[in-house]
């Protein structure tokens, strides 16, 4: 089926927000031939700014695909969002105004320069680098994804509306660099809180009221099941996802890229209070999930046939056509769509910071880092588009799986050092390889499918998320090679920063 009132919409206010993104390099008279002020807005943005661009970067068009499609199709579980993004705004508050005073003092763009700087190891460095980058290839396209979803839903064909807007996408992101994300972040959340506060007030109207949702909803998706004899059950599982998707939230590239772009320490700590407001459009979000079951949807034959390529993930989509009117579809399709497009610009901007700091500058030539920069962005979104287009999408589901429980290996690297110089830089990278290779052969032996393993103590049986678990062993090594090459090979006189960097 096609709608002509909900595309003409979204394609205009596509449209406008990608006009919109070109015209972002003259904000503030920017140098764009600067790195920093291309691929940091010169950390010049304000706490209105960094609102929305952090929360721009935290919640994408994915999140408002997939929260609610686990809820549709795990129930409770999919609820571990909430928790999670309660738990990264005081690791915000605590540890990255001290980040931002000790990268804007050494003129650092990355967390790997911060690394580097503190060990005086630039292949430590190398290894936190190459992981955030590959972490962050399959995290675009699924923001590809996302928008995907919503131009199959409008009965869009074939993959040229979506080439066409992230061509776009890299045209602005050349010329005018994080301004134009942060710019567009604006009006993406601007539009995704009006879609969210209309949705959770119509569609119940419609189904009857929240006591009708949930009660038609199966009472075992409404609750985590009981732990059996013996195990920690869901419970663990649950919990230990919620923790480590936090602990590894900030440490992705572009998360990075949005803290360091802020104007300061005060500016990060009152976003630590602010940014909770999103947290509650969270809740709300996930419980769409719920909505679309109580709707029938999936019943309808309309919906079932035409979205089955998209799995779950046609939930909010087939849940929007069917409650609301055609012109309204196209403003949550568009808010969905730029929701796409904000955070793929800023992922490729700092995987553009990180290859030409940590890597190009590093081991080929320290010369025209911008132009490097920019170009490197360029082809992120073009290997963002050509997992979508080309390799199935199952694959950078599974990539992004595995991406977080990789870059979740750098926080020893990363947070600890922020706090302390006991450790040695070699055995933070041993300690880092060791979380890697196994984090990576506990998901293989899972087929890929699964994020959760079943870890065995004592004949207790404790259901972990593998990106905790393999983070504690990544420390344990690193901590039990520090002792000892601390005391043989000590690096600390490499470290180019000082106490008073940490005051």
């Amino acid at each position: 089926m096609t709608y002509p009132a909900a595309t003409i919409i979204f394609l205009i206010l596509v449209g406008l927000v990608l006009i919109l993104g070109f015209t972002a390099g003259r904000w503030k008279g920017a140098d764009m031939a600067n790195i920093e002020e291309w691929g940091l807005g010169g950390r010049s943005f304000g706490t209105i700014i960094s609102w929305f661009l952090l929360g721009g970067d935290i919640y994408t068009a994915y999140t408002f695909i997939a929260i609610p499609a686990l809820m549709f199709g795990a129930g409770a579980l999919g609820f571990f969002a909430v928790p999670y993004t309660l738990v990264i705004y005081p690791i915000l508050y605590v540890v990255f105004p001290r980040f931002w005073k000790i990268a804007q003092t050494h003129g650092y763009l990355t967390g790997p320069e911060f690394v580097r700087g503190r060990y005086g190891n630039r292949w430590l460095a190398l290894a936190i680098g190459v992981t955030g980058i590959v972490a962050t290839m399959p995290y675009i396209a699924l923001q590809l994804v996302g928008m995907q979803v919503v131009i199959g839903a409008l009965g869009i064909p074939g993959y040229l509306p979506l080439i066409i807007a992230f061509a776009v996408l890299a045209g602005f992101t050349y010329t005018a660099g994080l301004r134009a994300p942060a710019m567009i972040s604006i009006v993406k959340d601007l539009l995704i809180y009006l879609t969210v506060i209309v949705a959770v007030i119509v569609i119940p109207i419609q189904l009857g009221g929240f006591g009708h949702i949930f009660a038609a909803v199966d009472p075992k998706k409404l609750i985590l099941a009981a732990p059996p004899a013996g195990s920690a059950g869901a419970y663990a599982g649950y919990g230990s996802l919620a923790l480590g998707s936090a602990m590894a939230l900030f440490l992705y590239p572009h998360m990075m890229t949005g803290i360091l772009s802020s104007g300061g320490p005060r500016i990060l700590r009152r976003n630590a209070a602010l940014l909770p407001a999103y947290t509650i459009m969270l809740g709300l979000l996930a419980l769409l999930g719920f909505m679309t079951l109580a709707a029938g949807v999936k019943t309808m034959p309309q919906f079932a046939t035409g979205f089955k390529t998209f799995g779950n993930s046609f939930a909010v989509p087939a849940l929007f056509i069917n409650a609301f009117p055609s012109w309204f579809v196209g403003v949550a399709f568009a808010a969905i769509a730029i929701g796409a497009l904000v955070p793929a610009a800023i992922m490729a901007i700092a995987s553009a910071n990180i290859f030409t700091r940590d890597i190009y500058s590093q081991f080929v030539n320290k010369s025209a880092e911008t132009t490097v920069a920019k170009l490197f962005a360029i082809f992120m979104i073009v290997a963002a588009v050509f997992f979508i287009v080309v390799i199935p999408t199952s694959y950078a589901v599974q990539l992004q799986l595995l991406g977080g429980m990789w870059v979740i290996q750098t926080f020893p690297a990363i947070v600890y050092s922020l706090f302390t110089r006991f450790f040695n830089g070699w055995a933070l990278l041993i300690g880092w390889a060791a979380g890697i290779i196994t984090a990576t052969w506990l998901v293989a032996l899972n087929h890929f499918t699964g994020s959760i393993w079943p870890f065995h103590i004592l004949g207790y049986t404790i259901p972990c998320y593998i990106a905790v678990a393999t983070v504690i062993l990544n420390t344990i090594v690193a901590a039990a090679l520090s002792l000892v090459l601390n005391a043989v090979a000590s690096d600390r006189a490499q470290d180019q920063t000082t106490s008073a960097d940490y005051a």
